[in-house]
């Protein structure tokens, strides 16, 4: 019988506890909390977080290619001569020289 209170008493304060700790309040900086004697003096901590050690990997080894077996020479990637076609009438229009 004692069980069945003390469960039913520590739902209700775990409930309110939640409901204290979802209700909204100002947004005060990155942190809140802190304590005040009274006086305008406030005494604060900030949160402390302590957490085992993360382990990452480290990352892996650059890769290289090796190089080409073949250089292709320049004259391979140049872009391909363009023509100059000169200023010249076509039929009744003039045609101002252009490259094409």
């Amino acid at each position: 019988m004692v069980s069945k209170r003390l469960c039913a008493g520590l739902a209700v304060a775990g409930l309110a506890a939640i409901g204290v700790a979802a209700a909204p309040t100002p947004a005060e900086a990155w942190w809140r909390g802190g304590w005040c004697c009274g006086f305008g003096i406030g005494f604060v901590l900030p949160p402390i977080v302590v957490a085992p050690p993360v382990y990452a990997p480290p990352p892996p080894p650059a890769y290289y290619p090796p190089p080409p077996a073949y250089y292709a020479p320049p004259a391979a990637y140049s872009p391909q001569g363009r023509i100059w076609i000169p200023a010249h009438w076509q039929g009744t229009i003039w045609i101002p020289g252009h490259w094409a």
